[in-house]
């Protein structure tokens, strides 16, 4: 069967678009993972570092124009989730056409963050106990030094385009939106929920095992659930089973 829907995901900090490329191998074959690459790592490593989440977004938009007149959805996590929700937006203000969905994970809605604790550049030391915490990040790698010179720079702006970024009071969403967690990540019920007011066409809140990087630790049931989010998304005579590979 081919692809009938293109997923675009949106990386967490510091990460690259081969953070999702094992996803291809796992939904099943009418939705197409299309990780995007952002400016400053992986194929895109020539390029400057962001410095504005919103102007990023904008700059995505214009080169998605080709790719939104199919049926296609957003996903980010973590820093991934304000730029897949302001790319949305973005998309809109460019009166391109919008997603079927958007599913943002890990991250509290735009005006529920803590945007005090990424506001000032961290140091290498800061950076790292960031990870610790975090638990996403192997032990072998925090401990290798030539791969922690080539991250940290890049995570370091990432953590500044999040810091940096105020919401802005804007019209709800013409699609639905979905939200996935983790119960044991910082953000509260209340931040989870305050994603409700950014759809007008269907909210849900999903809560998954683990913390920050539950993508990971649960991966199949967190795609499980996505295919099933963005399948009801489809139009009824051509909404797919979502079985898996």
């Amino acid at each position: 069967m081919s692809a009938r829907l293109s997923l675009f995901c949106l990386p967490y900090a510091g990460a690259s678009a081969m953070s999702y490329a094992r996803w291809r191998r796992s939904v099943p074959a009418w939705l197409d993972i299309r990780p995007l690459e952002l400016p400053g790592r992986g194929s895109r490593s020539g390029e400057p570092l962001p410095t504005d989440l919103v102007d990023l977004a904008a700059q995505l938009a214009r080169e998605l124009r080709g790719e939104t007149h199919r049926p296609y959805a957003l996903f980010g996590h973590s820093m991934g989730s304000l730029l897949a929700f302001e790319l949305a937006c973005a998309l809109r203000a460019q009166g391109l056409p919008a997603p079927r969905a958007l599913v943002v994970s890990g991250g509290s809605a735009p005006a529920q963050r803590d945007y005090l604790r990424f506001r000032d550049p961290l140091d290498d030391e800061q950076l790292v106990a960031e990870l610790r915490s975090l638990q996403g990040t192997p032990s072998a790698v925090l401990q290798h030094a030539e791969l922690m010179q080539l991250t940290l720079p890049i995570l370091r702006a990432d953590f500044l385009l999040c810091g940096r970024y105020r919401s802005q009071p804007t019209a709800p969403l013409d699609c639905p939106l979905h939200v996935f967690a983790g119960v044991t990540d910082r953000a509260t019920p209340e931040q989870l929920q305050g994603w409700s007011v950014h759809t007008a066409a269907g909210f849900s809140l999903d809560m998954f095992p683990g913390g920050h990087f539950f993508i990971h630790e649960h991966e199949s049931a967190v795609l499980e659930r996505l295919a099933a989010c963005l399948s009801a998304s489809m139009p009824a005579r051509a909404s797919p089973v979502a079985q898996f590979a």
